[in-house]
């Protein structure tokens, strides 16, 4: 059994408004097949796999029919809404374009696939993610990467694709849809989650760390021969906000995938440089938001990558 066919019948993620974990059950073990028969990456959602929710899976450019669907707002794609069943659980693990009103997502994604194209061949250091990711440095911003990066890795290939706002589902879908074609990366670095965090209180944490889960197995499937390294969800706001704690919780979870039970899979906890020994946020490393970093942020990070990529 393959490793995504594996990961089918672990996940056993409870459902909400009534769906009953034998439901759970028969999809996951649905998608196992599919996945075993046709020897391709596939997703925990069998009806995604099948192609009865999105017209254009994989590949860019899309198809008139792909855009279209695209286009529409974001919970009308959700994972349920298919067949008028709410499967808040599926929607972290399951491709979702991302959708800001308009087109606006999409041509932000097709920057950077132009982008991409731009550098194909090998490189040296992949960056995936969100905001936090795109501010290291960004195509999409002044076009170079920031100065606690180019302090320790100037003299690395490094291509950075994160998308301030995107969700687990929305890397997913680029991932699936030109965002990585023809690089060759040594390393990949991805953290990526905190954005999901507002939906917790429907998807619950458990499909969140099983959607980074899933993220790191699409790019190890991409990317055999890389080292991937997992950075952990950094704390955002204070403690006893909801969105805070629901970090630590999603952090914890992913521990429990063991992820690092692949060799190529380093995860990086770097939760506790940000954190007083109260559990307060680090003020100088966050700018006023309490969820981005400052400049002084991303220095702590680039030392505590340094030793894996060196």
């Amino acid at each position: 059994m393959n490793f995504l066919a594996y990961q089918h019948f672990t996940l056993l993620i409870p459902f909400r408004r009534g769906t009953t974990l034998s439901v759970v059950l028969a999809l996951c073990l649905l998608g196992s097949v599919v996945a075993e028969d046709r020897g391709k990456f596939e997703y925990p959602y069998a009806p995604y796999n099948r192609g009865s929710m999105e017209p254009q899976r994989t590949g860019w450019p899309l198809s008139e029919e792909e855009r279209d669907y695209a286009l529409k707002a974001e919970h009308d794609r959700r994972p349920g809404r298919e067949s008028n069943q709410h499967m808040p659980a599926m929607w972290p693990v399951t491709p979702s374009a991302g959708f800001w009103g308009g087109s606006s997502w999409l041509d932000t994604h097709a920057t950077l696939v132009h982008y991409v194209r731009a550098n194909q061949g090998p490189i040296d250091v992949l960056l995936v993610g969100d905001s936090i990711t795109q501010q290291w440095g960004s195509p999409l911003d002044k076009g170079v990467l920031n100065d606690a990066w180019k302090k320790h890795f100037a003299n690395y290939k490094t291509i950075n694709i994160g998308i301030g706002g995107d969700k687990i589902q929305n890397v997913l879908w680029r991932l699936d849809h030109g965002g990585v074609d023809g690089l060759e990366p040594r390393f990949v670095v991805v953290m990526i989650g905190n954005n999901n965090m507002f939906f917790t209180p429907e998807t619950g944490i458990e499909s969140v760390a099983k959607g980074v889960q899933v993220c790191v197995a699409n790019i190890r499937d991409r990317f055999p021969k890389a080292e991937v390294i997992a950075v952990k969800i950094l704390p955002a706001h204070a403690p006893g906000n909801r969105f805070y704690e629901d970090i630590l919780k999603t952090n914890a979870a992913i521990d429990r995938l063991k992820l690092n039970s692949d060799p190529k899979v380093h995860v990086l906890d770097i939760t506790g440089d940000f954190m007083s020994s109260d559990g307060a946020l680090k003020k100088d490393l966050f700018t006023p938001d309490n969820i981005h970093l400052s400049l002084e942020g991303y220095a702590v990070y680039a030392e505590r990558l340094k030793p894996l990529i060196d």
